[in-house]
């Protein structure tokens, strides 16, 4: 999943990207509200996490242009700042959650999924799709037996469990798992969808090809 990161303290921004990308994230980072209002207009993400002290625009100014072009993608805010208003006025200005500075890792990563999830429609933190089943903390599980995948079949793979029985264009699913820092192309998911489908090759789930709407994930057993 694709996360933009917006953090002006340098060393915390990349100690949390490193962290983001071990947790299966593709992450864009950036170190101020403008550079972070740029891409958001012009980029496709899951999730942002944005600091509200950033110079040149704060992050709730940030935050309130999302809103105001009708995004609706989930948005978390980080702050030193821990006043019950100071969270009134983020989650006011259209924040979906909020962390206060110092936080663990462990919790910036369960929200964040909770986030995701609750923006594709789930409420379940194991999603299930036959005999694959993946779990909010990050493991994927095929006939209960751990499968073993790279990050970056990882990432693909927990997009189209997310949109399950749902098309995903190439495009979009490139957008998803790329971050603008990756030396990749549109055509690169082609590969890893070839090695996935090798993996659950003897399974009852399947990445389908539909001609002009992309990948989708399916379950060849009607009961699921």
């Amino acid at each position: 999943m694709r996360l933009l990161l917006a953090e002006d303290n340098r060393e915390l921004a990349h100690w949390l990207e490193k962290a983001l990308i071990q947790a299966g994230f593709a992450v864009d980072c950036v170190f101020d509200g403008q550079a972070a209002d740029h891409l958001l207009q012009n980029e496709r993400y899951a999730v942002a996490v944005m600091d509200i002290g950033m110079p040149r625009m704060d992050g709730l100014e940030v935050l309130q242009r999302l809103r105001k072009r009708g995004q609706i993608l989930p948005v978390l805010l980080l702050t030193a700042h821990s006043t019950v208003s100071d969270r009134v006025k983020g989650l006011n200005t259209g924040a979906d959650d909020y962390l206060p500075k110092p936080f663990e890792l462990e919790e910036l990563d369960a929200r964040l999924r909770a986030l995701v999830r609750r923006s594709e429609g789930q409420i379940h933190e194991q999603q299930q799709l036959g005999q694959l089943a993946f779990h909010d903390e990050g493991y994927f599980l095929l006939d209960n037996k751990p499968l073993a995948l790279t990050p970056r079949e990882h990432a693909i793979l927990t997009v189209l469990m997310y949109r399950r029985t749902r098309p995903v264009p190439k495009q979009q699913l490139f957008e998803q798992v790329f971050s603008l820092s990756d030396d990749a192309s549109p055509e690169s998911i082609e590969l890893y969808i070839h090695r996935l489908r090798k993996k659950l090759i003897t399974s009852n789930v399947q990445i389908t090809t539909l001609r002009g709407l992309g990948y989708v994930l399916e379950c060849s057993d009607a009961s699921h």
